[in-house]
Order: C-alpha cells, then structure tokens, then sequence
C-alpha cells in the first residue's frame, strides 16, 4: 500500500514525498503518458477531459481537468486548464517541467503564477518514491495558490495515483 505524503513549504518551494507500492517505471509512465494521466491526475470529482503529452524537452503536456462530482456545488461544471513545459527528462528518474495555468489554447494565463516542478523517482525497497518540488516565482506566488486549495488538491491527486498504480 501506497504511503501518506509529506508536505513541507519553505519560502518560494512546495516539497511533497511520497513512496508508491509500485514499480519505478510504472510511476514514472504514469507521469508522462496521457493514457495513464487520464485515470488519476486530479482531485476527487475532477477528470482530464483533455490531455495531451509531448514527451520530449521543450514539448507540451497540455490538459483540462474537468469537475464531474455535482456535491462539489459552485465547482461543478468547472473547468482548470494547465500547461506544462518540460525542460528535462531522465526517463525513470526525473523530470523538469514549468507548469502554467492556461486556456484551451494552452495560452499562458496571465497574473496566474508559474511553477518550476522537479520530479524524482528512487526505487526504495521494492516500492517509489517520489519527491516534487515546485518552485514558485516567489512567495506570494506560493501562498496564492495555497489559499485557491492546491495543497488539496495535488494530495488528493496522489493519493488517486496511489490507487492506479497499485490495479495495473
């Protein structure tokens, strides 16, 4: 069974851990691949409607999560466009992009704040870790998007993940 992730927030840097009872390689195509986006990336009661991923330094992974829960009230219906740009890929051990909110064009939403995040993958015991850190342009930045709910939102995102990989 998948661990509970640790938080941490220091200055401008959001760090989540988090060691999944699955293999390496699985978590890290669940990461990249749209295929395997498509069942877990999200809070509960959102789904990705649209994805589309661009495996390679420079490409795009682009996407809409979607609000499909109606007890989630004002949010139902609801769509969270989001554009990530990779910058660095180590397949099965780490990966760089910078994440933006964006429209369906995957134009950047302006005075929405950009993230650089930093994924990395260690086998630990049969099982992977993964730790994200995501490096707002500054503090502000940060607390904006704790306050719209990220915190939230990317736990139960993972937890989510947790779940899909350990069915494959």
């Amino acid at each position: 069974m998948s661990s509970k992730p640790i938080v941490h927030v220091e200055g401008r840097e959001f760090v989540m851990k988090q060691i999944f009872d699955a293999p390496k390689e699985l978590v890290f195509q669940a990461f990249t691949e749209a295929e395997r986006l498509k069942h877990w990336w999200g809070p509960r009661g959102w789904n990705l409607s649209t994805c589309k991923v661009d495996l390679r330094e420079g490409g795009i992974w682009h996407y809409c999560m979607k609000c499909e829960d109606q007890a989630q009230g004002e949010f139902y219906g609801m769509e969270s466009w989001g554009k990530g740009v990779y910058r660095e890929i180590i397949p099965g051990e780490r990966l760089v992009y910078t994440d933006y909110f964006s429209d369906a064009e995957g134009n950047e939403a302006e005075g929405m704040p950009a993230t650089e995040v930093t994924l990395e993958f260690a086998e630990q015991d049969g099982k992977t870790k993964v730790t994200s850190r995501s490096v707002f342009e500054s503090e502000e930045g940060l607390n904006s998007s704790l306050q719209m709910g990220m915190e939230q939102g990317i736990v139960e995102t993972w937890e989510r993940l947790g779940e899909y990989v350990e069915q494959q």
